[in-house]
């Protein structure tokens, strides 16, 4: 049997001369450039979220690289393919909810493209500040795993909305919950980190080819939540010692976090179904 082909990977592999590709962003100089779309019948459908919801979305999906990056946004651009019978009260709730998220985080939009689609499909460039960017490389035998928040609550949720079911406005599916203050202060203590953006196991799998090493679960991680995308999390690694100083912060912040597994040699692969492809 042909082994499936990793569309994602292969892709990606096609510019392995660039070196500033492999990360949650791209570090050129002290800036940190990402990118993600967030494309309608992909992401998301026009029916589960508001125009405005759906404009924080886009954009706070990319505010998580950055964060996860240990970098500070400045400035977005946006790429919006706006549907032909979009009025004008949704191109006004459109923009308000780019706006609220600029407003939130002190970044400016500065520009970008727009072009007619029979759907809503957005791109958002985030371009932030860093003097001490945190790779994805880093990560040593013996440092600790560890997550913010808790996982599993947005497969749920997208399992009840492709059910037709409704949802909690508060759902993270909605709007995920960024731990830009806590991931600021830690990061002296961070080895390694990205966001949970494709589930945690799929993260992990790419800690483990990015460093060469395995990883011993210190408790047991169900299916449902080790494959639950779209958490936007972080996941981090540290040194041992450092699990007091960091659960200590943590704890001032009011901020979850779980140690769940200790890097060893060997690898490790995710048990999950690619979300896109």
């Amino acid at each position: 049997m042909e082994e499936k082909l990793d569309k994602e990977s292969f892709f990606i592999d096609q510019f392995i001369d660039s070196k500033y590709i492999g990360d949650d962003g791209a570090v050129v100089g002290k800036y940190v450039y990402s990118m993600d779309a967030f494309f309608e019948n992909v992401h998301f459908k026009k029916e589960w979220m508001s125009i405005r919801q759906i404009a924080h979305k886009a954009m706070l999906v990319n505010i998580s690289d950055a964060i996860a990056m240990n970098a500070v946004p400045k400035y977005a651009l946006l790429s919006v393919a706006i549907p032909k019978e979009f009025t004008k009260e949704q191109l006004i709730e459109l923009g308000k909810g780019f706006n609220d998220i600029a407003k939130e985080y002190d970044l400016e939009i500065i520009g970008g493209d727009t072009i007619s689609n029979i759907k809503l499909d957005i791109s958002v460039t985030i371009v932030s500040y860093t003097t001490n960017p945190i790779y994805r490389t880093g990560l040593n035998q013996g440092d600790l795993l560890c997550y913010t928040g808790s996982l599993g609550s947005v497969k749920k949720d997208l399992d009840l909305l492709l059910d037709g079911k409704k949802i909690s406005p508060d759902s993270k599916f909605i709007r995920p919950q960024l731990k830009g203050k806590f991931f600021y202060e830690i990061f002296p203590f961070v080895t390694s980190a990205m966001d949970i953006s494709d589930g945690l196991f799929f993260e992990c799998e790419r800690l483990s080819k990015a460093n060469g090493v395995g990883f011993d679960f210190l408790k047991d991680i169900p299916k449902e939540v080790g494959c639950s995308g779209e958490e936007y999390e972080l996941l981090f690694s540290i040194d041992k010692k450092d699990q007091a100083k960091v659960e200590s912060i943590a704890k001032e912040q009011n901020i979850e976090v779980s140690f769940f597994a200790q890097a060893i040699k060997g690898s490790f692969q995710s048990p999950c179904k690619a979300h896109h492809f």
